[in-house]
């Protein structure tokens, strides 16, 4: 059923509303992981190896690791969400065959999904961002703000690669492949801990392709105040092409899914 822009918008924001409804009746189980996985990197990592290393870019390790794990949590919130998550609502609860029993269609369900994702990947990006902040590892807070724009950003991105996921596996299980061979080398490999300079050139152009590494980049100049407006609408501009392209393929993928 084709509907016009605003009641499209409309119908979508029912989808994101019913999600918030259900995840906050279990909030503080569905945020932790989000919020505890960075403080334990910045444990082990930033204060272990970090006094090991004291210069990485000219800075202390624990400066260099901050920005990248604000990112990290906009990947794996939305991923997860958006593949997992979605897969069962499909799947198992059927929430989606009972939704389109009324005027929304597959279109709002994606874009649903997809504004959903965004909003929890601002909020955790942000929330993440803030605390760091409050251990001085930012070096120009009032900038934080902006770390929820990236944070949308990604999270919208990285979500439709969720969906793409979703509509293209045949089982549950099939998850732990994408998750080993897209997931976990773009989450080691876009410059989160250690300099993307040091990687492979090859590698390097493959991670360019995904929008963690933009994300990374965004972050990065955010926390450290360095070339703040030339990198927000460089790599800004890029992961909002990659989230119009990704999310283009995610919704013919689980269109077929829904229509089937």
């Amino acid at each position: 059923m084709m509907h016009n822009v605003l009641d499209s918008a409309r119908l979508c924001g029912h989808i994101t509303r019913r999600n918030w409804a259900v995840y906050r009746k279990d909030l503080f189980a569905n945020i932790s992981p989000s919020l505890a996985d960075p403080a334990l990197i910045m444990v082990s990592l930033g204060l272990g190896l970090g006094s090991y290393l004291s210069n990485v870019n000219g800075m202390p390790y624990m400066n260099f690791l901050a920005p990248g794990l604000t990112v990290a949590t906009t990947l794996f919130t939305s991923f997860f969400e958006t593949s997992y998550g979605f897969y069962v609502r499909m799947t198992f609860e059927n929430v989606f065959k009972a939704m389109l029993t009324t005027p929304i269609g597959p279109a709002e369900v994606v874009m649903g999904e997809l504004v959903w994702v965004g909003l929890k990947g601002l909020v955790m990006a942000l929330g993440v961002s803030l605390v760091l902040a409050c251990f001085g590892l930012a070096s120009q807070p009032l900038l934080l703000p902006l770390v929820g724009l990236m944070g949308f950003l990604v999270g919208v991105a990285c979500g439709a690669i969720g969906l793409i996921s979703s509509g293209l596996i045949r089982n549950i299980n099939q998850f732990q492949t994408v998750y080993s061979f897209l997931i976990a080398p773009l989450y080691f490999l876009s410059g989160i801990f250690f300099p993307i300079e040091q990687l492979w050139t090859p590698l390097r152009w493959l991670a360019e392709v995904f929008p963690l590494i933009h994300g990374v980049r965004m972050a990065q100049a955010l926390f450290w105040n360095v070339e703040v407006v030339q990198t927000l609408a460089l790599h800004g501009g890029i992961v909002l092409v990659q989230a119009l392209v990704f999310g283009s393929i995610a919704y013919r993928v689980i269109h077929r899914k829904l229509v089937a």
